[in-house]
Formats: C-alpha cells, structure tokens, sequence
C-alpha cells in the first residue's frame, strides 16, 4: 500500500479573488522556464525543486531529515507498504531513522514465539540510497540466543537526540547489506523504484529489533533556486520542532 505525505492547503474564496490574474513566483512559467522574482526580490521554490523519496520497512519506521521529522510509516505493522514522500532539499543532509521489527519488547519474539526478520530501504531522487555507508546501531535485541522457550531481551534507552545532526554517531558500526532474497518484500516494493539501493540493518536481521540509521549528504557546489526561508513554527505541535 502507497502511502504518501502531502502538506494540505486551504484557500478561501475571498483569498482566490485578491489573487485573481495575480502571477505567483512559485508557479512554473507557461514556457517551461523559472520565472523570474518578483518586485520584492522574492523566488520560491516550486515542485520541480523537491525530492521524491520512497521507503519501505519491515515493519515499521520514522525519519528525521536535519533534525525535523518528515516520514513516519503510518502502518505499524502489517500490510507492508512503501511510504513516499516529497523534500525540499537542503545540504548538507543529515538523515536519521528509527526502524523497528514486529517483535514483543518482553520476548522479542513475534506471534508468540517466533522469530522474526528485519529489514529497511530507501531512495531518493537526488541519487541517495540505503548502503553499507550508512551508520546503524541496534537498541534492542532478542531473544537472547534464539531461545523462544524462556525468551529474554537485551536493549538500552535510545539517545533523546538520535535525530539531531550534531549527534555523535562515530562510535557506531556501519549498517549491514541483505540480499533481496533474505528479505523477500512484498508486492509494494516491486511498484516502486528502488534500484541501486541495498536492503540495511544491524548485524543481526533475526534479533535485532529496534535499529537507528544515520547518513549525512554533503553537497557543497549545490545552490538553490529560491531565496525564501520559512517564518512559521510548528514548536506548538506535539512531536514536531
């Protein structure tokens, strides 16, 4: 199941006739070109500058893009799906998800007493993908020894500021590369384009349950189009920054 991200905008009719025949810098030019800034000096960003970014977890995760969250798959366990989602870029990028397998925090088993498996992807348009150079960490893991018949787990509080780009993730291990064939996604996977990306988690995809990633992009010849800056803030909505 596709799941994608949209940002909900509501124009009143009163606002649409203020408007009227207005030409909005952040609509493309009907000759396909950017258009140029307006009296004021002002170029906004349009679509054609975002990001399509498409993730796929077993089963579940959240993601934090310089410290603000911006995709959280909203299926916690089952169906799998492909959550999609549109960026406005900004490098250097600092990414950072927590993933999470179908696993009880008691047991870490899975319909009762079964082990599970893991496993988390991602691309963006811009050429990013989930490899070996990403960082991952596991925080929590069982049962320990595959023991179903007396399960325990093994696991450690995650940091507060695991999201944040100035958090210090040198200590940790680089994330492990799956074949597709360990993991076997389901259908969703397959309507989506993934390739050249690789299949991560931590050392163990059976009983590591709770994992971070982190990877940072830098882009240093890269020069945005637009020249506006956000004024709003979302600090006043519970889990946003």
């Amino acid at each position: 199941m596709n799941r994608r991200l949209k940002p909900l905008a509501l124009v009143s009719a009163a606002s649409l006739a203020v408007l009227g025949g207005a030409v909005l810098s952040s609509q493309p030019a009907r000759d396909g070109k950017r258009p140029r800034s307006d009296q004021r000096g002002i170029i906004k960003p349009t679509m054609a500058d975002t990001l399509r970014g498409a993730m796929y977890a077993d089963n579940w995760f959240v993601m934090y893009i310089n410290g603000k969250p911006v995709a959280v798959d909203s299926i916690d366990f089952l169906p799998h799906n492909v959550v999609t989602v549109d960026l406005l870029p900004q490098y250097p990028m600092t990414i950072a998800v927590l993933a999470k397998d179908n696993a009880d925090p008691a047991t870490g088993c899975e319909y009762g007493r079964q082990i599970g498996d893991c496993g988390f992807i991602l691309k963006f348009s811009d050429g990013t993908v989930t490899s070996a150079s990403w960082k991952a960490k596991c925080f929590h893991h069982g049962p320990i020894d595959r023991d179903t018949a007396s399960p325990k787990v093994r696991s450690q509080a995650i940091p507060a500021d695991w999201f944040e780009i100035n958090f210090d993730d040198t200590s940790w291990a680089n994330a492990v590369e799956y074949p597709q064939d360990r993991i076997q996604p389901k259908e969703p996977f397959f309507v989506h384009d993934f390739k050249g990306a690789k299949w991560i988690w931590s050392g163990d995809l059976d009983l590591d349950n709770t994992v971070v990633f982190r990877h940072r992009i830098d882009r240093p010849d890269f020069k945005p189009k637009w020249n506006t800056a956000p004024d709003l803030s979302v600090t006043d909505v519970p889990g946003l920054r």
